[in-house]
Parts: structure tokens; sequence; C-alpha cells
């Protein structure tokens, strides 16, 4: 096995951006269900600001990892699983860029202003119900795919757990 981690900073970067993934997803598969009032509203703004948050770290994240070169993996994968791992970790990069894109995008095409913890940023936009369902439906399509990724992605950490070949612990913070 080899002994070879992801540096610091990418471990950062991953593990800061499935904590921003995991709190959107809980935040908007509960918000809508909110009764109207400021709750609802909070959880909106909250998830709207968050978003941008995980929006502006896929713009950190990207060109940290075209200009490092991951690690090797400790273990040999078979043609099927390194061509698996490669095409889910493309999608996923793919996704956590389009998802909040969309998403913004949405937003702007929305009567509300967009609001970054309470700041409210320009528009890109003007209130249109078709651009916004538009780009609502896609931010949710991106979601959904993205979801499915995710756990596709922890399946095969909890693997790799489960054989005991290193794999995983070159990602975890306290290695």
């Amino acid at each position: 096995m080899s002994g070879e981690r992801y540096g610091r900073p990418a471990v950062a970067l991953h593990w800061l951006h499935a904590g921003f993934i995991v709190a959107l997803l809980v935040i908007g598969l509960t918000m809508a269900d909110l009764p109207k009032g400021p709750g609802r509203s909070a959880a909106f703004a909250l998830h709207k600001s968050l978003g941008l948050c995980a929006l502006a770290l896929i713009f950190v994240r990207l060109p940290w990892r075209l200009s490092h070169t991951p690690p090797a993996a400790p273990v040999q994968l078979r043609p099927w699983e390194r061509r698996l791992s490669t095409a889910v970790h493309r999608a996923l990069y793919f996704l956590l860029l389009l998802a909040p894109l969309a998403g913004y995008l949405s937003a702007s095409f929305t009567k509300y202003p967009m609001k970054f913890f309470g700041l409210v940023l320009p528009s890109v936009g003007w209130p249109d119900e078709a651009l916004n369902g538009f780009f609502n439906t896609l931010h949710k399509g991106a979601v959904w795919t993205l979801m499915f990724l995710v756990a596709l992605h922890v399946l095969g950490a909890l693997h790799h757990v489960v054989k005991r070949d290193g794999v995983m612990s070159r990602m975890l913070p306290w290695g």
C-alpha cells in the first residue's frame, strides 16, 4: 500500500464542499414544505447564500484540482473501476458547478432580490416565469443527479473501507 495522501488543501476543500452540500441538501429538501412566513424566507435565504458559497468554492477547487495531480491509488483498480471512478469524479465536479449556477440563474428571474447573507447582489435577470421555471428545473435535475452520484461516491468510499485497501484514508482529515 502506498502512503501517498491528498495534500491538506485538497482534503480541506473536499470536506468543506461536502459540508456545504450536506447543508444545502437538508435545507433544500425541507424548505419548500415550510409554511409561508419568516422561517421559510430565512431557509430560502440561507440556502441561496450557502449555494453561492458552494459556487465560489468550485471556482477554487477546479483550478486546484487541474493544477495538482492526485496521488497514485494505493491499490490496482480494475479498468472498469478506474473508468467509473474517473467518470463519477468528473460528473461530480460538473454538477457542483451546474447546480448552484442554475439555482442562481433561477433566482435571478424572480421579482425577489438575490441576497448573499443579507447583502443585495446585482441581478443578471428580470422577472420571467418561463426562465425561472427552466433554470429551477435544471437546478433540481442537477441536484437529484448530484445526490445519486454523491451516494455512489460514498458507497465507493465505504467499499474501500471494508476492503481496508488504503484508498479512503488518503482523503480523511486525520489520516
